[in-house]
């Protein structure tokens, strides 16, 4: 079948590769109908993670037709259109069982690489590097799933293909951001970066009864997007003072809510960022906390900060003692999709959740390297490059 590898440092190529087998009775295989760029495989295309091997097949964001399934798989079917969750759980450890899917104690076959890193271990992602696990990504053909009646939803009949396929990680990231961040009715929420996640943070925190929704970013056709298919209030970095602007819009309060929605790669002219990048470069520390600082810095005095963006390693310059001082609860996780994507595909299919829009550049997964370019540098007005196989 046909792949898309990671072959080095900003190096892709769509290269022939075996077929998925099933390896236990739990495993599914799915034929992958749309696989999306995500913004934390950009990390892993860089070569922030180091636990990534050439050949190594990208992609963890996915839905499809299931074609073949283990003797133990009960819950779905041969030939039923699918969303997987991006995150491998078990269901069944103390993790599943208090719904923390991510930190799933099964999920991930190599957990030494993580340990030595973080202390314990996350659960497996698909395409995510060998320190989550090592499985072969959704840039493909086909896709071996573990754990298929924990990770394999059904999508209802009314939600098209490109709506469900954000089902299986932007829109359960972003829900999580304004749930597990504490969004409550009459609040308002700041969120930093308009891409995929960042616009549906903002619609979770509306639907959550936010009063004011705020997204900061600097890309005119990701702030357009939250905009008009969110419904968000816009602040662009680039022309505006985002403090001064935050302050005037919450009575010098601060914002109740701030979700961090940029992760390692946050970029804007500064000092700070160009010591951040000097260091990510050269790899003594490989993440970006701009944004993750102004979050912190502009939360209101008891507010809450919660970091969706992905970080890999140790920052410096980070502001503990805004955190302790102000008394400031800052939480963060990868997603915890199993325990939101039923409800999200109930949403969608009400009509009440938006993703499609998110798609701005389909092509086929030949074009994939082309397909990352456009996604990394920002080209031709891309919010998601999104990947069909077969075409």
């Amino acid at each position: 079948m046909k792949a898309l590898c990671w072959t080095g440092v900003d190096e892709l190529r769509v290269e022939t590769v075996p077929d998925p087998r099933l390896l236990n009775a739990h495993d599914a295989i799915v034929k992958v109908g749309f696989s999306s760029a995500c913004g934390s495989d950009l990390h892993v295309l860089s070569g922030y993670l180091p636990t990534m091997r050439p050949g190594d097949v990208l992609g963890h964001e996915f839905m499809g037709e299931v074609v073949e399934v283990g003797s133990a798989v009960t819950r779905r079917r041969v030939g039923e259109r699918v969303v997987v969750c991006s995150f491998i759980s078990c269901g069944h450890c103390w993790f599943c069982r208090n719904q923390l899917f991510s930190l799933c104690d099964n999920g991930n076959p190599n957990p030494a690489v993580s340990e030595s890193l973080w202390g314990h271990a996350p659960g497996g992602c698909f395409g995510y590097s060998h320190a989550l696990g090592g499985f072969a990504g959704s840039h493909a053909d086909y896709i071996r799933v573990p754990y298929a009646d924990q990770g394999m939803f059904s999508i209802p009949d009314e939600v098209d293909d490109l709506t469900a396929l954000f089902a299986s990680d932007a829109a359960p990231t972003g829900w999580m951001g304004a749930e597990l961040g504490g969004v409550r009715p009459g609040d308002v929420v700041a969120i930093w970066g308009a891409g995929a996640v960042g616009q549906l943070a903002a619609r979770a925190a509306a639907l959550l009864g936010a009063a004011e929704v705020i997204v900061i970013d600097g890309l005119p056709e990701r702030l357009d997007q939250a905009g008009r298919q969110i419904g968000a209030q816009l602040l662009d970095y680039r022309f505006t003072d985002v403090t001064a602007e935050l302050q005037e819009r919450t009575g010098g309060r601060g914002p109740d809510v701030c979700i961090e929605a940029v992760g390692m790669v946050a970029g804007r002219p500064s000092s700070l960022y160009d010591y951040d990048q000097f260091k990510q470069q050269r790899r003594p520390g490989i993440d970006r906390p701009l944004a993750l600082r102004e979050a912190i810095f502009n939360c209101r005095k008891g507010g809450s900060v919660f970091v969706l963006g992905v970080f890999g390693g140790v920052v410096d310059k980070f502001p503990m003692g805004a955190i302790m001082n102000k008394g400031l609860t800052l939480r963060s996780a990868q997603q915890h999709g199993h325990r939101y994507i039923p409800m999200l595909l109930e949403r969608m299919a009400r009509g009440e959740l938006q993703t499609r829009h998110l798609a701005t550049h389909v092509m086929p997964l030949a074009m994939a390297p082309q397909g990352y370019d456009l996604f990394k540098n920002r080209k031709d007005g891309c919010v998601r490059a999104v990947f069909q196989p077969g075409q």
